[in-house]
């Protein structure tokens, strides 16, 4: 690692006591004052964290800039998606060279057709740091389209109304929405959902007439349990709106015939406590994937649009107890059911006669494999979307008639130097101290010696079962090409080995997904992939609580560990049910007004566990408008570090002062804090070039 400027002075935030006590425990904060986002001294300190990162970094600048445009060269600029037909149209995303948004455009039943632009986001994006196209939805009879925007980054996107005969774009604006709208058959009333002011929830449903003033929407639903969210659509078959209410683990759907706009909604089924299900119709059927009777890792159920409360469901797929139904695509002849088994994805044929039912092949431990865009009921071919961490992504159709695949397009790596065959994927598995065998996923370039010098960045989630997948990146091929090994670790608190893999990585199991994730780094240590001279650790939001819990666990793992807009300071913001998305986490973290779960949430929350003792090198990273973990999580967890570690390594924060949760909002403006993340770990590694 080259010398960094050991002159250079590292803010230090002010120490204002504040304790913060219930359950008869008292916390002693000494920054809470940081979460003020608006004030000077909060902004100052901010600010100078910035500057001491870059002055860091000083010397990697010129390095960060090949990187981004090394990154950014691999990316066909000039490109489009695989264009669907829906109702009449083909839609089509593309991109042009030197522009950083996406183009929306159609053509009318032919592709030869002349080409109609939607929406052309570099033109809206235009004097705005941040901008994004929340999505749009077009009336049944094609001539009005909803779109929506948000332009600071917290997600609270305003709904506006485009005629796409005329281009104009209509007076009716509805702000603090979730950014998705739906339309009745009518062509004339959209339905929306709205989000609290405060916490961000989206806790109510209104129906707007196109015209009229939107002070006088109509309310249609109101979600009164602040453990729950709502959200509005229309199912594939046109001919249902359907609310949806989600909590973690329990779910409830409203029903009502979309040409019937006026009408009341009707409760599918009532929510039960722990009763998860999906719906989807079709013919004179709902089609529902649930977890009702015990299936842990669902089933695909069906019921008469007449009946829908639970006992009139019927199997249509029972339950397996090794195999997860993560969802199904309906077809006229087919069913079509995406499965995991042993932790790879599986996609099943099943026809309607009884008459056929296998899998399509994928001879790979380390891909993923899932149902694409398919808005077409009556189609032959299913649409799916494959790629692996050494194979690019492809968006390829299958004929269930002729059993042929055409590969409709191959992402392309713009490298000549690119090969596929360079690189090597395996499926490895770890032990844990409890017994049970962790799966990885590891790629690296072809001809590494594992002797235990190689540098490995590992990476991993591990909440809301949440599964990251083996996922081709043209973006990692930076890091592979200079001798990394990456690897992704399936621990607890994914979905990766099905549904009791998650249960066991949450609430009061939670230390689990933690105590995986180093028992992995330690199976990685033994298998000399790697030294904890040469190991690093990445993990983003959740995965960066994870970052914060492993190097408070064992901190001697690991060289350097990246957190990015890191979920830090549990406890607090779990028992502040103001702040967004608390009240719909407890089911996942527990709510810590009890003082069982308290108790254990305390016992590794990153904040609350930093000691006096040496840590990893470390860059975090936030944006000050993250709705989803506060700016003031990581701000505090660094100024704490930087009071109380007892090494020399570096600690790092960079704050996006323009951003959110979800980082910049540029094509390729993302791509320059993949490159700061990636200067930091060269930088650690002694890579210059």
């Amino acid at each position: 690692m080259t010398d960094f400027n050991s002159e250079l002075i590292a803010p230090k935030a002010k120490k204002i006591k504040k304790e913060l006590t219930i359950h008869n425990d008292v916390r002693v904060d000494n920054y809470y004052w940081l979460n003020q986002r608006e004030d000077k001294d909060v902004l100052d300190y901010l600010h100078a964290e910035n500057d001491y990162t870059d002055a860091v970094l000083k010397s990697t600048e010129d390095f960060q800039k090949s990187l981004f445009e090394e990154m950014k060269s691999r990316i066909k600029e000039d490109d489009q998606s695989v264009p669907y037909k829906f109702n009449g149209y083909w839609y089509i995303t593309k991109f042009e060279q030197g522009k950083d948004y996406p183009i929306y455009t159609r053509k009318k039943e032919t592709l030869d057709a002349e080409e109609e632009i939607l929406f052309d986001c570099n033109q809206m994006a235009k004097g705005y740091s941040y901008f994004k196209l929340g999505g749009f939805s077009v009336s049944e009879d094609n001539t009005l389209a909803t779109f929506s925007i948000d332009t600071v980054s917290r997600r609270q996107y305003t709904i506006k109304i485009k005629n796409l005969l005329t281009g104009e774009i209509l007076d009716d604006t509805i702000e603090n929405t979730t950014g998705s709208s739906t339309w009745a058959s009518d062509n004339k009333t959209i339905f929306y959902a709205k989000k609290d002011e405060v916490t961000l929830r989206s806790d109510k449903i209104f129906s707007h007439k196109i015209g009229e003033q939107v002070v006088d929407d109509r309310l249609v639903f109101v979600e009164e349990d602040d453990t729950f969210h709502t959200y509005v659509y229309k199912s594939k078959s046109k001919k249902y709106l359907i609310i949806g209410s989600s909590s973690t683990q329990t779910s409830e759907y409203r029903i009502l015939p979309a040409n019937n706009p006026e009408g009341d909604f009707k409760v599918f089924q009532t929510r039960e406590r722990d009763l998860e299900y999906s719906i989807a119709h079709y013919n004179d059927s709902f089609y529902i994937i649930t977890n009702k009777d015990g299936a842990t890792n669902f089933k695909v159920q069906k019921t008469p649009e007449t009946a829908t409360t639970k006992e009139n469901w019927t199997d249509v797929l029972p339950h397996r107890e090794d195999v997860l139904v993560e969802d199904i695509e309906i077809f006229k002849n087919y069913l079509v059911v995406n499965e995991r088994k042993n932790g790879l994805n599986l996609l099943r044929i099943m026809s309607w006669d009884n008459k056929e039912d296998y899998y399509l092949d994928f001879e790979s431990e380390t891909y993923t494999a899932s149902i694409g865009n398919n808005p077409d009921f009556n189609s032959d071919v299913l649409r799916y979307s494959f790629n692996a961490l050494t194979q690019p992504s492809s968006v390829i159709d299958y004929n269930f008639k002729s059993k042929t695949k055409e590969i409709k397009k191959e992402q392309e790596v713009l490298d000549k130097n690119f090969d596929k065959d360079n690189y090597t994927s395996e499926r490895i598995w770890a032990r844990a101290r409890d017994g049970k065998k962790i799966p990885m996923s590891v790629v690296y370039k072809k001809g590494i010696k594992l002797d235990g010098t190689n540098p490995l960045l590992q990476y991993a989630y591990g909440s809301y079962g949440s599964t990251i997948d083996p996922y081709f990146s043209t973006i990692r091929l930076s890091l592979l090409d200079r001798g990394f090994i990456y690897v992704i670790s399936h621990i607890r608190g994914s979905e990766y080995l099905g549904r009791p893999w998650y249960e066991d990585g949450k609430l009061l199991k939670k230390m689990n997904t933690f105590t995986d994730f180093i028992d992995c780094s330690k199976y990685l240590i033994e298998q000399n992939y790697t030294s904890s001279e040469h190991l690093y650790a990445m993990g983003g939001s959740a995965g960066g609580l994870l970052m914060g819990a492993v190097i408070n666990l064992n901190p001697e793992l690991y060289k350097g560990v990246i957190a990015a807009v890191p979920f830090v300071d549990v406890v607090t913001t779990m028992l502040d049910d103001s702040i967004p998305l608390t009240t719909g986490e407890y089911d996942e973290w527990g709510n810590p007004n009890n003082k069982d779960y308290y108790h254990y949430m305390k016992s590794y929350s990153p904040y609350d566990n930093v000691e006096a003792k040496q840590y990893p090198n470390l860059l975090v990273t936030t944006g000050l408008h993250d709705s989803q973990v506060q700016y003031w999580e990581p701000a505090k967890w660094v100024a704490k570090l930087r009071e109380l570690k007892t090494d020399n390594n570096l600690l790092l924060l960079k704050t996006d002062m323009d951003a959110g949760h979800g980082g910049a909002s540029g094509r390729f403006e993302a791509l320059k804090e993949v490159a700061l993340e990636y200067a930091f770990l060269f930088y650690l590694e002694g890579i210059t070039d």
